[in-house]
C-alpha cells in the first residue's frame, strides 16, 4: 500500500477505460487543471452526492479550466448507468483493479460496522496543469465537498 500522494510531488500517471469504454491517459490532459477524485461506489448515498455536486459546480469548475475525473473500481456500465442517471458532465475512470488507487495511497483498510476491509478511502487531488499535485483532500465528507474544491482552485489562480 502506498504512501499518500504529497502536495508538490508530480501526478502519477496513468491510463484507464472510461465510461464510455474508451481510455484516458491522465498527462494527455496537461496544460488544464483536474480535479482527481476517487470515491468508493456508483449511486451510493455520499458518492451520489459528491458526484452531484460536481455536476452542480460544473460552470465554476470550467471558468478554472478544470476537467474532472471521477475514481472507482465500478465497470464501465455501472459508471455509464450513473452518468446518466444524474446527468453527470464529466468522465468516470474504471479502476476495477484498484493499482490508481493504490499509486495514490487511497487504497486503504477502512472499517464499516466493526468490520475491517480494503477500499477507497473518499480522495480528492488537485492536479495543476504542469501536472504537479497542488492539494490534497483525504478522507473527504460528501456534503459541500466541490465548493471546497473550488475555493482551493481560486486560491491557486
Amino acid at each position: 500500500m502506498a504512501d499518500w500522494i504529497e502536495e508538490g510531488a508530480k501526478a502519477p500517471d496513468f491510463t484507464l477505460p472510461t465510461h464510455d469504454g474508451t481510455t484516458m491517459k491522465l498527462s494527455s490532459l496537461k496544460g488544464s487543471p483536474v480535479v482527481l477524485y476517487f470515491y468508493p461506489k456508483d449511486d451510493t448515498p455520499g458518492c451520489t452526492k459528491e458526484a452531484c455536486g460536481f455536476r452542480d459546480a460544473q460552470k465554476a469548475l470550467e471558468a478554472h479550466g478544470a476537467v474532472v475525473l471521477g475514481v472507482s473500481r465500478d465497470s464501465a456500465t455501472s459508471h455509464a448507468t450513473f452518468r446518466d442517471k444524474y446527468s453527470l458532465p464529466f468522465t468516470l475512470l474504471v479502476d476495477a483493479d484498484h493499482a490508481v488507487a493504490e499509486r495514490y495511497g487511497v487504497w486503504r483498510e477502512k472499517s464499516l460496522y466493526g468490520k475491517t476491509s480494503m477500499g477507497i478511502v473518499r480522495s480528492t487531488f488537485i492536479i495543476d496543469a504542469t501536472g504537479k499535485v497542488a492539494k490534497v483532500f483525504r478522507s473527504v465528507k460528501a456534503e459541500g465537498h466541490a465548493g471546497k474544491v473550488l475555493e482551493a482552485l481560486d486560491a491557486l489562480g
